[in-house]
């Protein structure tokens, strides 16, 4: 398994894959032809059906600035290697290509090359949540210190950033109202959901700050702000909602949510390696449900939890988002994303507390429900992932036809 830095990404949204990843590629391939006097950029499958709401036009754009970018959008044209790729042609002044790269993006920001995973240090061995469930009852240490072990010495600074953006992203949602942009009008919550909460009765306490820490964070990365790929940007809001609730009604340390970031990244790191991330390639079920596993397992450990009720809490953040659709509404990060961020974040905490109340034995282990997790994305219908063609996509593009 790679290091957490490629798991947690801090960059721009909407999306990783959409705006992070096709960004990425761009700028490696405009650092590689200096001498194009224009682009031809063609985006392919997923990247294509919902790059205009995603953004991926502007953020290549500005990638590739100040020349001349012109594209094409193959929707109908998947790939094999991954539904989300992107290829980019140096163009001459008479309009002829001189060189030429196909990328593909991943997921949570990862862009490969021709379909070649690239060459990068193994941090981690190729191991999945029960070995590293091991590791702790042989070792007698937490999760967190394997991070410690195995990752460079700055690692605790590398995460401390992490949590520092995560913060930040959360006090600018929360200070900030108006309208989303993008087609659908779509009004901002988190800042009156927060003044609500402070006025009302202790009972709304609980649901009332994780969505609005939840909702904080999603309209940021609606709005194109700074945020945290955790594990992507469409499911930015779960883990740090529940950090900083759980940090507040624990009197926690920063230093406390450091490690429990450590944690919550090897759980990202055992889906990431062993199935996917990428709500192209296997729905939100691989997005927001990996969010919220990693949120229930961090959860877990800052309450207390044995390393056998946090692989348990994550099992049941991950299992019960089985078969979860990724279809935004006009390609945005908006509908349905930011309120499933939201009620993720609530999901999570209650996993934790189930898991709390358990010696932290159960039959399914969070591998398997990962291994299930990965074929039903396979299974999935094409309209199903991330294409914006079905699910509450297409119900409700049918009432919107007018805008």
């Amino acid at each position: 398994m790679k290091s957490l830095r490629e798991l947690y990404r801090i960059g721009h949204g909407p999306s990783a894959s959409h705006t992070m990843g096709p960004a990425s590629a761009a700028r490696d391939f405009a650092a590689r032809t200096p001498e194009a006097t224009a682009y031809r950029v063609t985006l392919y499958g997923s990247l294509a059906a919902t790059g205009r709401g995603h953004m991926t036009d502007k953020a290549v754009i500005e990638s590739l600035a100040p020349k001349d970018v012109n594209f094409e959008w193959k929707a109908d044209e998947v790939l094999p290697y991954h539904p989300n790729a992107l290829r980019l042609e140096a163009l001459d002044a008479a309009g002829g290509t001189h060189e030429e790269a196909l990328y593909f993006s991943v997921g949570g920001g990862e862009v490969h090359e021709d379909g070649v995973t690239p060459e990068m240090p193994e941090v981690y061995p190729d191991i999945g949540m029960t070995d590293l469930l091991q590791w702790c009852r042989d070792t007698g240490r937490p999760y967190w210190e394997l991070v410690w072990e195995k990752e460079d010495a700055d690692i605790e600074d590398f995460l401390g950033e992490v949590w520092e953006t995560m913060k930040q992203s959360i006090s600018r949602g929360l200070d900030t109202g108006g309208v989303l942009p993008g087609g659908l009008k779509l009004p901002r919550k988190a800042q009156s959901f927060y003044r609500k909460v402070k006025r009302n009765s202790p009972a709304f306490r609980r649901s009332g700050l994780l969505y609005s820490y939840a909702l904080a964070v999603s309209e940021e990365n609606a709005a194109l702000g700074r945020v945290v790929t955790a594990p992507t940007c469409g499911s930015s809001g779960v883990l740090p909602s529940v950090l900083r609730y759980v940090r507040e009604i624990g009197g926690l340390g920063d230093i406390d949510v450091v490690r429990a970031l450590g944690t919550a990244g090897l759980v990202g790191n055992v889906v990431k390696s062993r199935a996917t991330i990428s709500g192209a390639e296997a729905g939100c079920q691989a997005e927001v449900g990996t969010a919220c596993a990693m949120a229930a397992a961090a959860a877990t450990e800052l309450m207390g939890g044995t390393p056998s009720q946090i692989e348990y809490a994550a099992e049941m953040g991950m299992e019960h988002h089985l078969g979860l659709t990724c279809d935004p509404v006009k390609g945005l990060v908006q509908i349905p994303c930011i309120e499933r961020n939201a009620a993720a974040a609530t999901r999570a905490l209650a996993c934790a507390e189930y898991a709390l109340l358990t010696d932290g034995e159960h039959r399914v282990s969070f591998d398997e429900v990962v291994e299930v997790m990965n074929q039903t994305g396979k299974d999935m219908l094409s309209q199903y992932r991330e294409t914006g063609t079905g699910g509450l996509a297409r119900f409700t593009r049918m009432s919107m036809e007018s805008d």
